[in-house]
């Protein structure tokens, strides 16, 4: 993800939502077309370390996701090992 930002180019994936604040998921969100943006410091957010910035190209809109939540990328189911 992060070599394919640097490059521009776009990718698919999914991640189960989750908010700490509320502790509550809403599903799972599929995003068509991202790049991930520079990663917040610890000093700003304490999961820095398990969160990712994200682009969602389609709304424009600066989000982000836990990383361990990752569902696919690229079309591609992916498993914790």
């Amino acid at each position: 993800m992060r070599k394919l930002s640097e490059k521009g180019i776009p990718f698919s994936f999914s991640f189960m939502s989750f908010s700490e604040d509320r502790q509550e998921s809403k599903g799972i969100v599929e995003i068509n077309r991202a790049r991930l943006r520079a990663r917040t410091s610890k000093k700003h957010n304490k999961n820095a370390d398990f969160m990712e910035n994200y682009l969602d190209l389609d709304t424009n809109e600066p989000k982000q996701f836990y990383h361990p939540l990752l569902m696919s990328f690229n079309g591609e189911n992916l498993e914790l090992t």
